[in-house]
């Protein structure tokens, strides 16, 4: 198994929000990408393979780290007879990158392609049936993947959020122009506030619910602050991002290319009472055939993050069945 070593302590204890599953092969791997920053994930593959497989690459949600959602994706879809890889983004998680807790819309696609590279040079995958699955804030960097990365066959986004336009317009484009400029000034003083002080500065740690907040924010709360899915790492759980982690998203709208994912299939899957299922909605009338919207009935948005007989795995694999051949 390739792999860079990264000048990290990695956890080699089980540490998941899920249980492992011993009849698989598990193990922690590092690579890094364009920009140098060490990535680190947790590699899933079936027992004994005997020939060069198909591979899928799982990241998100938003905020989160590869003990949590994308790892039980990763796991369940080894499983069902993928290798699977499930990263933590740069500057997050075990991965490296300084300031901690930044974001950023052209590193964070960039993760997925570095990810290809390392999958695609293992002797047991097949280069040509490389997919990828975005969950949540990483659905958008998936597809913006997908559209420059002509490696990858086929991809899923999940409960998907485009954050450029969540960060540059508000939650359903409800900002102003008068707002928008008056919150780039705010990040704008803040950078000065940073380069004076010498450090990066942070928000409140996140989710740290006082009531009356919208329902969307505590079904957050209720998977990120409870041991359904907290993890010490995750940035949802116990910590914050920068402060000025916007400002890269503000005018660096990552679907302008999404018809670029043509030929290539695409499956939009969110909740059909998600506060986000616009995101998914606009995204896939964007796109351009062969793709699918899946809605699934009664569902939220954090239910897409865990929920095991929610999510339906049974469709994912059927897709990533059907197109990565």
């Amino acid at each position: 198994m390739t792999s860079i070593t990264p000048n990290v302590e990695l956890e080699q204890k089980w540490d998941k929000t899920f249980s492992k599953n011993s009849k698989l092969d598990h193990c922690k791997v590092t690579f890094k990408n364009r920009y140098g920053i060490t990535l680190v994930a947790d590699l899933y593959q079936p027992k004994e393979i005997q020939e060069k497989i198909p591979a899928i690459i799982i990241s998100g949600p938003f905020g989160a780290v590869k003990e949590q959602s994308s790892g039980l994706y990763a796991q369940t879809l080894a499983e069902r007879g993928f290798i699977t890889l499930a990263f933590d983004p740069s500057y997050t998680g075990e991965s490296t990158g300084e300031p901690r807790n930044i974001a950023s819309p052209d590193i964070n696609t960039e993760d997925f392609s570095a990810a290809v590279d390392f999958i695609g040079i293992q002797t047991n995958v097949d280069q040509d049936q490389i997919g990828i699955v975005g969950i949540c804030g990483w659905g958008g960097m998936a597809l913006n993947a997908t559209a420059i990365d002509k490696r990858i066959k086929a991809v899923v986004t999940s409960t998907m959020y485009d954050m450029t336009r969540l960060m540059s317009k508000g939650y359903n484009d409800s900002v102003t122009l008068e707002q928008r400029t008056q919150t780039l000034e705010k990040l704008n003083q803040q950078r000065w506030e940073d380069a004076k002080n010498g450090t990066t500065a942070y928000g409140p740690t996140s989710l740290e619910l006082k009531g009356g907040e919208p329902q969307f924010v505590v079904e957050y709360a209720d998977y990120y602050k409870t041991p359904r899915g907290f993890h010490p790492r995750a940035i949802n759980s116990n910590a914050s991002w920068s402060l000025t982690t916007p400002l890269s998203f503000m005018n660096m709208p990552i679907l302008t290319y999404i018809k670029e994912i043509f030929p290539r299939p695409i499956l939009f899957i969110h909740g059909e009472n998600a506060h986000s299922r616009y995101f998914s909605e606009t995204a896939y009338n964007e796109a351009v055939e062969p793709k699918e919207l899946l809605i699934i009935p009664n569902a939220n948005h954090t239910d897409l993050y865990d929920r095991v007989d929610i999510i339906p795995f049974d469709r994912i694999t059927d897709f990533f069945n059907k197109n990565l051949k």
